[in-house]
């Protein structure tokens, strides 16, 4: 499930040298349709970036020629299959490990199973997704970001880090859920979502989560969140920790 979103410009960093500068614009581009969840126009894109037309339109050129970004019927800019093509190698072994864990859990919940690995400090992103076969499914594209600090999946991960590393308006949220072992959370990403999430911690990996999304709950959060927990034990242990 996506929702629409304006573009927001994005200034370049004092600093940059030519070279750098071209390829951290062509990244840009790529992050503001990311998170955009549709297919923006040029001249959308020329404003979030805070360039001339002229300048976004090579850059798009340049990124299309790769299989980066695709155009649409209406000429406007979607991404392309090539950056999938980019992403399977992504932490492969722990998209393999998990893959089939997300599966078992979407079809035994009704619920869509991610995966999602922290991006850096201030964001989580998905690696993969799974929905269940036979239910009402929720589409959650891999490569979705969303801040930590918002939805289940992001603030699991926010439980495996030291309370003073936490936002000060969620600590009494995340001391509670900590002592619960998971993270729950409705419509703090997309309007009318709940979610539930586990920890996923593996060493010499990034934080990570197990999550499941719906628009209702059709079990217990405990019993969804032990559900989880397990499918997590099980990634972990694939992958010899």
């Amino acid at each position: 499930m996506t929702t629409k979103k304006g573009t927001t410009r994005v200034p370049d960093k004092p600093g940059s040298s030519a070279g750098s500068q071209t390829l951290s614009r062509g990244i840009r581009l790529l992050e503001l349709i990311a998170a955009a969840g549709r297919s923006l126009s040029i001249d959308e894109l020329a404003a979030g970036l805070g360039v001339h037309r002229s300048v976004a339109y090579r850059l798009l050129r340049t990124l299309e020629d790769h299989g980066l970004i695709a155009r649409d019927h209406s000429g406007r800019m979607a991404l392309g299959a090539g950056l999938a093509a980019l992403a399977v190698g992504v932490s492969r072994d722990l998209q393999d490990a998990a893959l089939p864990e997300l599966k078992a859990v979407a079809n035994e919940l009704g619920m869509t199973c991610l995966l999602v690995m922290m991006l850096d400090a201030d964001e989580a992103v998905t690696l993969i997704s799974a929905a269940p076969q036979q239910s009402i499914t929720v589409s959650y594209r891999p490569g979705h970001r969303h801040p930590l600090t918002r939805g289940a999946p992001g603030k699991a991960i926010l439980l495996e880090q030291p309370e003073s590393a936490w936002p000060a308006d969620l600590h009494d949220e995340l001391v509670r859920s900590r002592a619960l072992g998971f993270a729950v959370s409705h419509g703090e990403v997309v309007a009318s979502l709940w979610a539930v999430a586990v920890p996923l911690v593996i060493p010499d990996r990034p934080l990570a989560s197990i999550a499941v999304i719906h628009v209702s709950l059709p079990r217990p959060e405990a019993e969804i969140a032990e559900r989880l927990t397990s499918a997590a034990r099980t990634i972990a242990r694939t992958l010899g920790s």
